[in-house]
């Protein structure tokens, strides 16, 4: 067996690890014996070189055995699905499709983790929720077919937001507001592409169309945000305020945090809202403490902006269409100048009205 300096140097130099050394690299990062610098180096090299589909699958198995491995009940065969991204501004859909696909009788271990990016990730959005507790006990399609998990992809537009609102708080209104039925058409068009290739792909409906219909269903009809609420009160959340939350005509400041200041952002002049830059309006959030730079720090739920246009809205000088929640110190002079930069306006046309679809490609298991 190669030393792992050994190691690092072959698949800088292009070779192919064999299973053996794989499962070596991967035992020494989890039981410790390796530097974090040739931790870096390996990953650098694979970066570089890349893996051939035999290296990914092996990495991929040695990576899931090295953790804990959960086992489900046997009635639930046929039963357990799950989902996950890499990420985008706004994302929010699986607050929204995890009780969704509840409500279709599905179980749904949503194993998530927190943002290390712009803003918050999953774990942050639900720990906005106060009393909610993350602490419960226990990309490649062909690689996860290939150990036994039927996989799919979805390729969705990412360049700008998911849905209004961006920020741990402010996205979990949002989702709440999309599970009583009002949610903006992109999120519930992730959403019921998303959950619907799923059912599809359990078999439980026979075309897309179908599971997507079950899942709009799921969310309009009311069920997935029972689910919510039942999922709230059994991870912490007090009763009464999950019921609150979930109720028509609730007050949702009286239980999330809200940021002590909120402006709105004015267009510059007029025009039809040709683009919203979505990695801009993030790397600001990030900057006034809606995200994290490193592990351990912490994460200002109440940080975030609410989109007040649409792509192809015909705006005038003016209006407002950035509604921005910060907390001390206030934004600088340059940042709101970045913010203002996200903003793309053009002359009144057509051309500029985007089309609804989000959801570009499938990639469905053969």
């Amino acid at each position: 067996m190669l030393s792992i300096p050994d190691l690092i140097k072959k698949k800088r130099d292009g070779g192919a690890l064999s299973d053996e050394e794989i499962k070596a690299f991967i035992e020494s990062v989890t039981d410790k014996t390796i530097q974090d610098c040739q931790t870096g180096a390996m990953l650098m090299a694979i970066w570089q070189k890349g893996m051939t589909d035999k290296e990914i699958v092996t990495l991929t198995k040695e990576m899931m055995l090295s953790g804990e491995v959960m086992s489900w009940p046997k009635e639930w065969a046929g039963l357990v699905v799950d989902k996950h991204s890499t990420g985008g501004v706004g994302d929010k859909v699986s607050l929204v499709l995890t009780p969704a696909l509840a409500a279709c009788g599905y179980k749904v271990p949503m194993i998530s983790g927190r943002g290390l990016a712009h803003t918050g990730g999953t774990l942050d959005k639900l720990e906005s929720i106060p009393g909610f507790n993350i602490q419960q006990s226990t990309d490649q399609v062909k690689v996860g077919n290939s150990l036994g998990m039927r996989t799919g992809a979805a390729l969705s537009s990412m360049d700008g937001t998911i849905g209004r609102c961006v920020g741990n708080s402010l996205e979990v209104i949002e989702c709440l507001e999309t599970l009583k039925g009002k949610g903006p058409n992109d999120l519930m068009e992730l959403v019921t592409t998303l959950g619907g290739l799923l059912l599809k792909m359990t078999g439980s409906v026979s075309d897309l169309s179908e599971g997507k219909k079950k899942i709009s269903d799921a969310v309009i009809g009311g069920a997935a945000l029972s689910k919510f609420q039942a999922m709230m009160e059994k991870q912490g959340v007090d009763s009464e305020a999950a019921r609150a939350l979930c109720s028509a005509d609730t007050d949702y400041y009286s239980i999330l945090r809200k940021s002590k200041h909120q402006i709105k952002l004015e267009t510059p002049a007029d025009g039809d809202v040709v683009d919203v830059d979505g990695m801009m309006l993030a790397e600001v959030l990030h900057k006034l403490g809606a995200g994290r730079s490193k592990s351990g720090d912490s994460v200002n739920h109440s940080v975030g902006v609410k989109l007040l246009v649409s792509l192809g809205q015909k705006v005038q000088k003016g209006a407002s269409w950035l509604e921005l929640h910060y907390e001390d110190p206030a934004p600088t002079a340059d940042q709101i100048s970045q913010l203002q930069s996200a903003l793309t306006l053009g002359p009144h046309t057509q051309q500029n009205t985007p089309t609804q679809t989000v959801v570009k490609e499938l990639l469905l298991p053969q």
